[in-house]
Formats: C-alpha cells, structure tokens, sequence
C-alpha cells in the first residue's frame, strides 16, 4: 500500500508543491529576495581551503573561491576559471596557464601567479599540517620538498612568468590533473590576509573569519560564527559578476536528518543535505517531484586502528570484515537505496573491483582461532566510534549484534559531536570508527591514494610498501590498462589486510524545492553556485 502522508507534513507539502503558503518563511523570502538556503550537514572544521577535509568545508568554500579551472554545472568537466584559457605540453607533463586581466580578489586587489605560487607553498609546507598535501605531489618536487628533501621552492614545478602567467611541470603525466584543480587545496588564498594573521604555515589563525576572510570567488563571506548559518554575499570584485544571479546563500549546519527534514518541510530550506532512510520511500511514491537520488562517488566505511592490539594483526581484521553482513545492513537498517560495498572503491564506467569482502562467518572464526581468539575467548573489548546521527548509530548497533553473534567479541558504542570525532580520529584516540570518502574527482585513485603510508588521510596507523609501490606505479604510467590493472591489484591488498571495512556505496538522496534552478545531479554532488538562481514560480 502506498504510504500515508502524516496529516502534519500534508499542508507544508501542499504549499510546497503548489510554490506558494503562509508569507514570511525563509524560502519564500529567498525566492523573493534571490537567498539560497542549503543545508550542509555538519560544521565545517574550518573555512581554510588548505585544512578542510569534510564536504561540508569544500561546499561551503567553492562559493567563496575559486581556481585555475571551474566546473561545468552539468557534468562538472573542467572549464576556464581565474585561468581563461591553458595549453599542455605535448608529452602532458607542463601546463601553462594565462590567468583573467580582470581576476579579482574580494578587496578588490588583482589575482595573480605569485598568489598561487604562495598558496602551493603555503599547502607543501609541513607545519601547517595540510591532510591534502599529497594532492599536489603529481608536481615535479612537490612530495620532496613536503618531505624536506627539497628545501628550495623555486625547484618545485611552479614558476610564475609574469603576473598572469603561471608554468605547472608535472613529474609524469597525470591524466586527472585539470579536475584535480578543482580540489580546495588547490584553491588560493590572499597572501597579505595570511601573513597579517600569522606565519604562511601556521594553522589556525583567524585569517578565515568572516570579518576577515578574502576570497576570490563568486561570493564573498558575511558571518560565520559556530553554531550558526554561515552568510555570504555577491562578490561584486568577481570576474564573471554578471553570471552571479543570487543575492546570497545561507549554509545551515542542521545533523539531525529529522530535523532537516522539518526545516524543510517548515520552509527554512531549499535543499536538504540528506533525508532520513526511511523515508525515500514516502518521498518516492508520493512526492518523486521534490527527492532527488542518483549514485554518488562514495562509500561508507569503518576505519581500524591498527596500532592498537590486537588490531595490529590482518588476521584479526579480516576475521571482523567477515563477519559484517553488509547486505542485512543495506536491506534491514537503512532499508535500500544504497549499494552493499563488497569492495572500497566505487565502481566507475571504466574501474569495478575485483578483489570482493564476502560475508562468511565460518571463515571470519577460523581466522580469529588462527590469530589466538577461538571463539571470541581472550579477544579485548573495543570501542566503536562513529559521530552523533541517528543513522550512524542504528549502523553501529547492528554492528555491535554481528560481531556479538558471528564472532563472540564485546563492542562498546561511543558517539561523539562532529568536531570532537574529526580529532579523535585524527589523532587515533579510537579502536574502529565511522568513516566516509567522497570522491574528489572520477577516478580510482580518488579513492586508493587515501591509505598510502602516512597519507593524510589514513588515519589508521596501516602501511603496506607493495600497496605504496603499486598507487606510485599507477600514478606514472600512461596505459589506461596497466594503471588500472596497478589499482586491480592495490584493492586486493587492501581487502586482504582490512585496515578498513566498507559498508555501502552511497546514493545521494536529498530533497529540492522546484524553485532552485540550474541544480544539476552528479556524482560527485557538486553544483556550482554561480550558474544557480531562484523561480518563485517553480
């Protein structure tokens, strides 16, 4: 039978649908007045293109800067942006750009080579602690002055010819690397605003706030204060001005998917981050006009501290990988929608793993006896970490059952706010936590690259040197069948140590006001804010 519509949500939907009700909502008065009112999630952990890690911080930042390259809002392939035309050296390994006359940052001051050249420097250098360094190690000498094998940053593969002109020579070719640009931390930053806050490579200086933050983007930052709506405005500065049709948007940093959706349903926003899993069916079947759902280039996992024993055997992890049925997950607990991931990577038109988890419990046992654990006897209890969301926490209850029941061993649930969680983890202060991973750019590598040794992102302590070797060769080869057969045999490794465990691919499922215009799906959920404009007619 068709779901019901709960009698309080039939009149917000009915107004909804109809793009009309009660005067004075915030949506109406951003249909109104061109005000944009999107919902990010959770709080970024900071408005620093360099440091910021979360989708939320990169949402909130491509409307406040901008790089070499843009988007196509459609299917986000790379366009001209500060530079308004590039050309590539016949063997791809130099790309020299010709930067906008009329690029501006938001005081006014010109946009320049000089200022990327020092927003590279200021990413590569150690001290400031930058999670994506290693975006920017394609760069001829770029991984070794990160290392302090290189001390002198004029050897690095940037040159600034003259003001608006800027020379990128790469180590080997990189077939992604015009989409690569379009990653924050190859976003710049207003070098005097930097220096007046503090040293090029020191973090966390108030450079970022809103009463001081210039960008160079189609929108310039108003307010940000935690706990409230980050607010911007129109850059009138901005090079493509005229395409800019919003009078400003309104991220709103609502975790709660239940009370997203009432915000939404209450007219408080125009587009949700996510909607609550077991409501995409209500949505389906009677509203499919306002729910938006298409597969995104993602996967939801658990990260495993492999410092902590007995954790620091592969044995042990795979034997946990094994007993997770992530087809009850998918079916039972966030009841469809989403791909069960037997694999890390998403598949791409071009990449779907091989190497696959399975769920055997038989198996899972055999390999904990193996490692000293015969039925759970002797085995540690651990801590399970995942960040407060409803959904993340029903997850790792049916976690905490499996492993009860498949393997014998006690998991204890901690939930942590969205902050705190991003420094446990940072910091390994956990046991296994909840992890997730959007791709920066449609590749493989998006999504291999993370668990290098000491890349920025592992966080999990695991090093494999064949598995390292195997993400370099793939990165220098120039056959599209060679580099995907490297990648084949990195997942392997990958599901054999299980340094991770992935649960589901995503699928992007979140609720659109028909008055949103030039909202385009994909799947890296991106959608360029400049192209973007309110219909109050729908």
């Amino acid at each position: 039978m068709r779901s019901r519509i709960p009698l309080l949500l039939a009149p917000f939907l009915a107004l909804l649908l109809a793009g009309c009700g009660i005067g004075g909502t915030a949506v109406e008065r951003g249909d109104r007045d061109q005000i944009l009112h999107v919902n990010l999630g959770v709080i970024p952990e900071s408005l620093d293109p360099h440091l910021t890690t979360s989708v939320a911080g990169y949402t909130a930042l491509s409307a406040l800067l901008e790089g070499l390259v843009g988007e196509d809002p459609h299917d986000l392939s790379p366009v001209p942006g500060v530079a308004e035309r590039w050309e590539i050296s016949e063997d791809q390994l130099e790309y020299t750009f010709y930067l906008r006359e009329n690029a501006r940052w938001s005081n006014g001051d010109p946009v320049t080579s000089d200022d990327f050249l020092f927003s590279y420097q200021r990413m590569l250098s150690p001290a400031l602690g930058a999670k994506y360094a290693y975006m920017l190690f394609p760069v001829k000498n770029a991984e070794a002055f990160y290392l302090g094998e290189v001390e002198d940053f004029s050897e690095v593969g940037f040159e600034a010819v003259d003001d608006r002109t800027l020379k990128i020579r790469l180590e080997h070719p990189t077939a992604y690397f015009l989409s690569l640009l379009n990653n924050a931390c190859w976003w710049p930053v207003h070098p005097p605003t930097i220096l007046a806050h503090g040293r090029i490579d020191e973090p966390a200086t108030s450079w970022s706030r809103a009463r001081n933050f210039i960008g160079n983007g189609p929108f310039a930052l108003t307010e940000w204060e935690i706990g409230r709506p980050i607010r911007t405005e129109p850059n009138p500065h901005y090079w493509d001005a005229e395409t800019v049709r919003l009078n400003g948007i309104v991220f709103h940093t609502i975790e709660s998917l239940d009370t997203e959706e009432r915000a939404f349903l209450s007219g408080q926003l125009h587009v949700t981050n996510n909607i609550p899993a077991g409501r995409i069916n209500h949505y389906l079947e009677n509203f499919p006009e306002i729910l938006h759902s298409h597969p995104l280039f993602g996967v939801y996992f658990y990260r495993i501290n492999v410092e902590h024993e007995p954790f620091n055997d592969p044995r042990v992890r795979r034997a946990i990988s094994l007993a997770i049925d992530q087809e009850a997950i998918v079916s039972s607990v966030i009841q469809g929608h989403f791909e069960p991931a037997l694999h890390f990577t998403p598949p791409t038109s071009e990449y779907v793993a091989e190497a696959r988890i399975g769920f055997d419990v038989e198996k899972a046992r055999e390999l904990l006896a193996e490692a000293g654990y015969p039925n759970g006897e002797g085995f540690p209890p651990f801590d399970l970490l995942f960040n407060t969301q409803e959904a993340h926490r029903r997850i790792a209850e049916a976690i905490q059952q499996m492993l009860r029941t498949n393997l014998n061993i006690r998991v204890d649930l901690y939930n942590q706010e969205w902050q705190t969680f991003l420094a446990s983890v940072a910091s390994k202060n956990y046991h296994v936590a909840r992890g997730s991973w959007i791709g920066d750019y449609l590749d493989p590598n998006s999504f291999l690259d993370l668990w290098i040794t000491d890349g920025g992102n592992n966080n999990t302590g695991w090093s494999n040197p064949e598995y390292d070797e195997l993400i370099s060769k793939a990165a220098r080869t120039a056959d599209t069948k060679l580099r995907l057969d490297y990648f084949q045999q990195a997942e392997a490794i990958l599901i054999e140590e299980s340094p991770v465990i992935p649960i589901y691919h995503y699928m992007s499922n979140y609720l659109l006001r028909p008055s949103v215009k030039n909202w385009h799906s994909n799947r890296l959920d991106r959608h360029p804010f400049k192209y973007i404009y309110l219909d109050p007619e729908g």
